[in-house]
């Protein structure tokens, strides 16, 4: 299958960022992101493939196809090198390109994402992709949510929340359930030595499923990282913290 013109958004000026959302999610994901970086940065958002504004090819999709779909944005664009930040889902679809592409990467920024799964870690995603197959996407968000937010920022934020949950809503759910198995299915560990850009590895404290011990992990892999771990944070951490993560995105990026 050939690459999806993917919908997106260009904002600032300076090096090309392109920025690549997770599960269910948006390019306006990205926004808080963006605010903090246009002033030194082209940054680039889209909507993966079936999401958001982009077209819904059929599914299965693959990881490899997700890369292709950046290609083709970045070839569309025109920018000859590009940093990429990926989260969660993205967190892998950044470096599986930086693999695929070495001469037009500069930096991959890794966030909340996973590699080095134990059996166990790999079993209890299984137990929720097949729960998801069974009975639809909708009766685990408030799973989803658990996961997803510190309580704090659930009692107090409901309308960012809320709208979190519609873009899972209005994700198809054979393109939701596609891409959460690639994500629960992918294991980075056997190629991402050959990542060899500067890299950027950041999660939450308390992010179950891509925990600070499965980063650390992709650390120790990639030939040159730093790690951050975000004290008291889940997954969610663009929505949650963008500040928090804006400033050690920015220190890392700059220093490049």
């Amino acid at each position: 299958m050939s690459a999806v013109e993917c919908s997106y958004q260009i904002s600032g000026s300076g090096p090309a960022l392109y920025m690549v959302h997770g599960i269910g999610a948006r390019k306006s994901t990205w926004n808080d992101i963006i605010a903090a970086l246009e002033d030194s940065f082209t940054c680039v958002s889209y909507d993966l493939r079936g999401h958001g504004d982009s077209p819904i090819p059929p599914t299965p999709y693959t990881l490899e196809q997700l890369v292709e779909d950046l290609e083709a944005l970045r070839t569309k664009l025109g920018h000859e090198k590009i940093h990429i930040i990926g989260h969660s889902l993205g967190g892998m679809i950044g470096p599986a390109y930086a693999q695929a592409f070495p001469d037009k990467t500069l930096s991959v920024g890794l966030l909340s994402t996973a590699a080095g799964r134990t059996e166990d870690d790999k079993s209890k995603l299984k137990k929720v992709g097949k729960a998801m197959e069974k009975s639809g996407v909708i009766p685990v968000l408030s799973t989803f949510v658990e996961r997803w937010y510190t309580d704090a920022f659930i009692e107090s934020s409901p309308d960012k929340i809320k709208a979190r949950l519609k873009q899972v809503e209005d994700t198809p759910t054979d393109v939701f359930l596609s891409v959460f198995w690639i994500y629960a299915c992918t294991e980075m560990a056997p190629w991402l030595k050959q990542v060899t850009c500067p890299c950027l590895v950041l999660t939450g404290e308390l992010d179950g499923g891509c925990n600070p011990r499965l980063n650390e992990f992709i650390h120790s892999q990639l030939p040159d990282s730093e790690l951050i771990i975000l004290e008291n944070l889940k997954h969610s951490i663009l929505i949650e913290a963008p500040e928090r993560v804006s400033r050690p995105l920015r220190k890392f990026l700059l220093a490049l």
